[in-house]
């Protein structure tokens, strides 16, 4: 369809307008009126040409692998709600996320810190195991496919070229899919693969979010030849986490780490730890079947516009949505009441009943047995006036703050008498994950009970030169997933209202 907005599929989905264009087609931004929610659904693309039998065959392909793909259930890959055929393609609906992909973050902040690489690292490789365990590999591990949610969730989306290791390819489709510089070398070489052909897509997806770009560049044939010819480049600073990543990668499969020693180690980074990773010697290349005949044939079909590969392409400018303008951050020149930055409604949405704000140091809190909210000017070292900042002083002073919460004490001594929490609850908080929309930058965390219940949501961001802590607990909250998306829409509201009052 070339424009199927306020088209409705299955009587049921509303497509409300497009979220982005790729290579595979289309994800719309819909609503499933039967539940009332907002869903994500992908127009799957149908190449023009070829006949009516090979149409079918992909359409058939495409909904069983969007069914098989439906039966995996793991926080950390994208849920799939439906599929569908109209209109001749098939519509896989999914769940609608808030944040934005790695790829995204990378053109946005730069490299990321090895902490927050092996947090990433360690979630996305949870998700390969479980859908390793079922059976079906990705193929198509990439910095665009891995989207960081608002909801301090890593998700690994992307599963439309995900199939099953045994299952052979349809007729007259007889091309390597993928991305250049993502697919391991044994798949560009005519290989199916196995599920260590994700683990090398995953060391260079976690190797560019590590370094800010990816491990091979230059045009798709260059990048191509090089990951079957070459190792890839060594990382730029030495330590666990780049050591582990070059054994994620080697050319060899057999020579890769098992996935549970690579989540092992990724998990010990992302805490802090400095475990020793000792990659096994390296296997003979020469037991390899990618003889000087194999690597040629490759190369030439490389060079001959790349005729081999299915480039999965991220949109193209002219493709994506033009953002908005973003509005104007302003300068405080003196103290706001922060106890207008939230309205009464929205205070007793998030402690389930009414309390009026009351001053407290430099900001807010409102409060109620066993819940609370407080929003608070941050100041700095020397700066004990958190309104006489500078733009400038104020994203040190934040960057300071994502630094502190990236390397300090991962446990914590929880107490807030104004809440009747006077002895001293012991936590366990998250490593801080950024997020859009928030003012002008933010980050989020929470801590965990000894049971693992989510009690505490924090999330710091900068507006202008205001930095801000909204901070909100609850003891009762059933779901932690529920506590957290009520602290980050706290914080965006009270930021967007912030921003009124400059």
């Amino acid at each position: 369809m070339a424009d199927s907005t306020g088209a409705k599929l299955a009587l049921r989905y509303l497509l409300l307008r497009p979220l982005g264009h790729g290579g595979t087609g289309t994800v719309w931004l819909a609503r499933d009126e039967t539940l009332d929610r907002e869903v994500a659904v992908r127009e799957v693309r149908i190449p023009e040409g070829g006949d009516e039998r090979s149409r079918a065959e992909l359409v058939a392909r495409v909904t069983r692998e969007a069914e098989v793909v439906a039966r995996l259930r793991h926080p950390a890959i994208v849920a799939v709600h439906d599929v569908l055929v109209e209109d001749g393609r098939p519509w896989i609906v999914t769940e609608r996320l808030h944040g934005r992909d790695l790829a995204d973050e990378l053109a946005a902040r730069g490299p990321l810190l090895p902490l927050q690489v092996a947090a990433i690292g360690a979630s996305l490789l949870e998700a390969l195991v479980a859908a390793h365990a079922h059976d079906v590999q990705h193929r198509d591990v990439r910095p665009g496919n891995v989207f960081l949610a608002d909801d301090d969730r890593v998700v690994l989306t992307g599963f439309g070229f995900a199939r099953s290791p045994d299952r052979s390819t349809p007729a007259g489709t007889s091309r390597v899919l993928g991305t250049p510089g993502f697919v391991a070398p044994e798949r560009l070489a005519g290989e199916n693969g196995d599920p260590a052909s994700d683990l090398w897509s995953l060391g260079a997806t976690l190797l560019t979010a590590l370094e800010g770009v990816p491990p091979s560049e230059g045009s798709p044939a260059d990048v191509i030849q090089a990951t079957l010819t070459r190792d890839p480049r060594p990382p730029r600073d030495a330590g666990p986490l780049p050591s582990l990543l070059r054994w994620l990668m080697a050319r060899e499969p057999e020579a890769r780490p098992d996935a549970e020693i690579a989540l092992g180690l990724l998990r010990q980074i992302a805490d802090g730890e400095s475990p020793r990773v000792t990659a096994p010697r390296a296997i003979d290349r020469r037991t390899r079947r990618w003889t000087p005949a194999v690597l040629l044939a490759v190369a030439a079909a490389v060079t001959s516009a790349v005729a081999a590969i299915l480039l999965t392409r991220e949109p193209a400018p002219a493709d994506r949505p033009v953002p908005p303008v973003p509005p104007v951050s302003p300068v405080f020149e003196k103290a706001v009441d922060l106890c207008g930055a939230l309205s009464p409604e929205q205070v007793t949405g998030l402690l389930g009943a009414p309390a009026g704000g009351r001053a407290s140091g430099n900001g807010c809190e409102w409060t109620i047995r066993g819940a609370g909210v407080e929003l608070t000017a941050v100041t700095g070292p020397g700066t004990a006036d958190p309104w006489s900042l500078t733009p400038g002083s104020a994203h040190e002073l934040f960057a300071a703050l994502e630094r502190r919460w990236l390397h300090g004490t991962r446990d914590l001594d929880w107490s807030r008498h104004e809440i009747e929490i006077g002895d001293g609850r012991r936590m366990t908080r998250s490593v801080p994950r950024a997020l859009t929309d928030v003012g002008d930058e933010a980050f989020s965390w929470y801590a965990t009970n000894a049971e693992g219940r989510v009690r505490v949501v924090v999330v710091t961001f900068r507006l202008g030169n205001l930095v801000a802590d909204l901070r909100l607990v609850n003891l009762a909250t059933g779901s932690g997933d529920a506590l957290r998306r009520a602290g980050v829409e706290a914080a965006r509201s009270a930021a967007t209202t912030l921003r009124g009052m400059g």
